[in-house]
């Protein structure tokens, strides 16, 4: 389901897969009608995705063509996800995160992947790349995705030998952004794996903005009030900013888990919801190089920005919320720092992304025995995961208790949703009312004390709306033959 009318589910194979070169005509058509099946029953073991045995054969024989690879199923969707960050003309967030995709069961498989976890598991680090507009939230698509197998690390290996080696995991954030071009509108938005120095260096010279949550308290040069550079640590600095402006945010309830630094048992600790008033500072720095060199970078100091966010008074026995932000946007403003944070919080959109893959999709479930065909097999399921965010944030939009349903579905699906809601088609459904009725038909109660609808159950809903379409047309079919 996308955001324009002309972009249905019946054609979603083709939008994202049709240009796929596959050195035969034959198996691009089965790449797409395999998408377009695949989108209607995402969930379960490929038998539950592929309904009919001759698709089911059809999808094994097509994995197994030496064409068929991660990089060729994935690439038209790449460039659709480009060309569309392009043609908006405004700011693009590029968020990127890695997740790990467990195949330990794969037996077949155990040579040709690597460790996860805590090194008991075996799988692949996915390092994702995932398009967003700030200002809609829409989710564009992937603009990168890699798939990277953790490498045994040689007992004694020195910093200056890791630091050689081109398979550290390290480097995963330069490789998911090497390809991307140098345009101002583009912005990349890390967590805390990001915060190298060699990374940063990497990202002040791209050509693009972007916003790196801070991990380590870096040394910074800084102008005193004689006007001469003084040597400072990150976190006093910061925390000795005035607030520029605030923002009041909803924080959810949360089970959270504090990590010792060292050694001990982890911590749990039930973290309550509330409204929360964040506090927000920024200034110009200079970041200075480390001395210990873990990646290869330069020893000139970085020109960036740090933007503080800190709850000022946080409710008793709750601890106070706070993050650092290394960015290369000017953040002097209220409305400049507002930004920054802003496009920051968009990041809990690519963890969503991570469970649409895993629990929506079942990512993790296909049996294949060979990593070649496993591999095509994880980029198809990667773009058919993107659905599942796109209906959530449809149906949250300020329009969407005016806008009409059938601007963003087809007829059959309203007529259809509507009848079983009430009884009779309701042409006249807004996307309030389609979202909410398929919420109720994924098992949400709509109480007044129930959350929003998640993902999670409007993609329920949706897959039994498209059971519902599916025995609509075979009575239709039926009565027909009759």
């Amino acid at each position: 389901m996308e955001s324009s009318r002309t972009e249905l589910v019946s054609s979603f194979g083709e939008q994202h897969f049709g240009h796929a070169q596959l050195g035969d005509q034959r198996r691009t058509a089965r790449l797409v009608r395999t998408a377009d099946l695949m989108v209607r029953h995402p969930g379960g073991r490929l038998p539950e995705k592929m309904r009919s045995p001759k698709d089911l054969e059809g999808l094994y024989h097509l994995m197994k063509c030496p064409q068929v690879t991660h990089e060729a199923v994935l690439r038209p969707h790449i460039q659709r996800t480009r060309a569309l960050a392009a043609a908006r003309g405004g700011p693009v967030l590029i968020l990127h995160d890695t997740t790990e995709l467990d195949f330990t069961k794969h037996d077949s498989l155990e040579d040709s992947l690597g460790e996860i976890g805590n090194g008991s598991r075996k799988g692949y680090l996915c390092h994702n790349s995932l398009a967003v507009d700030p200002a809609t939230r829409d989710v564009l698509g992937l603009a990168g995705q890699i798939l990277h197998r953790r490498a045994q690390v040689p007992k004694g290996e020195t910093q200056a030998q890791r630091r050689e080696r081109t398979n550290r995991e390290s480097r995963l954030w330069l490789e998911g952004v090497r390809s991307l071009p140098a345009d101002r509108n583009l912005i990349d938005v890390c967590d805390r794996g990001a915060d190298t120095f060699e990374f940063l260096e990497h990202q002040t010279h791209s050509g693009r903005r972007f916003v790196v949550r801070a991990a380590y308290d870096r040394a910074l040069e800084v102008t005193d009030a004689e006007g001469q550079l003084q040597r400072v640590a990150m976190h006093a600095y910061a925390r000795s900013l005035a607030p520029l402006t605030s923002q009041t945010i909803e924080v959810p309830p949360r089970r959270v888990e504090k990590k010792p630094r060292k050694s001990g048992r982890k911590k749990v600790v039930q973290r309550k919801a509330r409204t929360a008033t964040l506090s927000i500072a920024a200034a110009p720095v200079l970041v200075c190089a480390p001395k210990s060199k873990n990646g290869k970078h330069g020893d000139e100091p970085l020109p960036l920005w740090i933007v503080r966010v800190w709850e000022a008074d946080p409710p008793e026995g709750e601890e106070a919320l706070e993050w650092f932000l290394w960015t290369n946007h000017p953040a002097g403003s209220p409305a400049a720092a507002l930004d920054v944070v802003h496009w920051y919080e968009c990041r809990w959109i690519i963890e969503e992304y991570h469970k649409a893959k895993k629990t929506g999709c079942g990512i993790e479930n296909p049996q294949f025995t060979h990593a070649d065909r496993l591999q095509p097999m994880i980029a198809l399921l990667s773009v058919v995961a993107l659905t599942l965010l796109n209906l959530r944030e449809i149906s949250r939009r300020d329009d969407a208790k005016i806008r009409p349903a059938t601007d963003v579905v087809s007829e059959d699906y309203v007529a259809l949703l509507s009848a079983w809601r009430h009884g009779k088609p309701r042409p006249e459904w807004t996307i309030h009312d389609f979202f909410y009725a398929l919420a109720r038909l994924g098992g949400h109660l709509g109480r007044k004390s129930d959350h929003h609808p998640g993902w999670l159950v409007l993609w329920r809903g949706w897959t039994k709306l498209q059971l519902m379409l599916d025995g609509a047309h075979a009575l239709k079919q039926t009565q027909r033959c009759a």
